[in-house]
């Protein structure tokens, strides 16, 4: 399965600089609001140090990551869900993604300018919110109605779908977004599926800082305002800084290497951004090797091993017979698939086997 994160913010935040950095796709990036009219869409690999060690091992011809897609919208502003600005043109660009990555301004600069005015990362996340929140809340009105006849007049279905928009409007109009509602079973969670709201994805806020505090972020006292309020919501920051990722983006990996070293980092802005997305949506990976490829594959954590086997093809779903399991670290540790076998760590798993972040998997199948 794929992941999808869309880049939401107000104007002049850094999303497309961020988005250009981390997709090299060359989406224009301007001082001034509306640049981003038509949503820009990049897709990167994912980074997986584990591929080229299995690659090396299996003597694989090629690597194939799994891969991240993110879509950069127009910048949003005050009224957007009423027609102001862009308007609504944004909208149905990201009821699709699987998680919001919500650009916030943490760095002040007179060159650039900021569309209400001042730096107050708190006030700017506050109007983005409230206007997904009133076009959720458009959304919910547009069915509440009909439910409520198709309710009353008895129908199962339509009850419990009124029930779920009930309590999604009275939180709405509350000023909370949807995953602040909990979901009573199977059929409501089909229900807000099928809503496709934007407030109930899961959020990562991406604090933009000047290039001077990126070894240290927290300390920059808006960077710590956003993750105070994060921490309440149940959201997560990610700091970074949307000038130094477009440095890293122009660099090769040994030149990259070492500018991280320089600025005191682990990993890039790119990797963080994937990591953390990785955490929101309860994503692993597994992995495949052989002579023809070594290659990620991205799943749900809890996933069982037919279901898994399906997202290489619906045929080795329906047709599973086992898995032959070996996590990464103990098929490193022995040094090969063969002396893994020796040592006892290969398994052979059934179907109620629920797939672990970093099984090297063969599945059997037969159709």
């Amino acid at each position: 399965m794929g992941l999808s994160i869309g880049i939401v913010g107000l104007p002049n935040v850094g999303k497309s600089t961020l988005f250009n950095a981390i997709t090299r796709a060359g989406a224009e990036a301007a001082n001034y609001p509306f640049c981003t009219i038509e949503p820009n869409v990049g897709v990167v690999d994912v980074p997986d140090a584990r591929l080229p060690v299995l690659a090396k091992m299996f003597n694989s011809a090629r690597i194939v990551p799994t891969s991240i897609k993110f879509i950069d919208i127009a910048g949003i502003v005050k009224g957007a869900s009423k027609g102001e600005g862009l308007g609504n043109k944004f909208l149905h660009h990201i009821r699709e993604v699987d998680a919001i990555a919500h650009v916030v301004r943490c760095f002040e600069d007179p060159n650039v300018t900021h569309v209400s005015g001042r730096v107050d990362p708190l006030s700017d996340i506050e109007v983005i919110n409230l206007e997904l929140i009133l076009a959720d809340l458009e959304t919910i009105e547009r069915r509440y109605e009909r439910s409520a006849k198709a309710a009353k007049a008895g129908v199962k279905e339509a009850q419990v779908e009124h029930g779920l928009l009930s309590r999604l409007k009275e939180a709405l109009e509350a000023g909370l977004p949807a995953r602040s509602v909990a979901i009573e079973g199977d059929e409501e969670a089909r229900v807000l599926r099928d809503l496709h709201l934007i407030t109930a994805k899961p959020v990562m806020y991406i604090a933009n800082v000047a290039e001077e505090h990126v070894a240290n972020p927290f300390a920059v006292p808006y960077v710590a305002q956003v993750k105070e309020l994060a921490d309440r919501e149940g959201s997560e920051v990610v700091p970074i800084s949307a000038r130094i990722e477009s440095e890293l983006a122009e660099m090769d990996d040994e030149e990259r290497a070492a500018f991280l070293a320089d600025l005191g980092l682990a990993e890039s802005g790119l990797d963080r951004v994937i990591r953390h997305g990785y955490h929101l949506l309860n994503l692993i990976s597994f992995l495949t090797a052989g002579e023809t490829e070594a290659r990620a594959w991205t799943i749900r954590r809890g996933t069982k091993a037919p279901q898994a086997a399906g997202v290489i093809h619906s045929d080795m779903e329906r047709g599973f017979i086992r898995a032959e399991v070996v996590s990464y670290d103990d098929l490193v540790t022995a040094g090969s698939m063969a002396a893994a076998r020796e040592a006892g760590k290969v398994r052979l798993e059934g179907k109620d086997y629920v797939m672990q972040d970093g099984d090297v998997v063969t599945f059997r199948f037969n159709v």
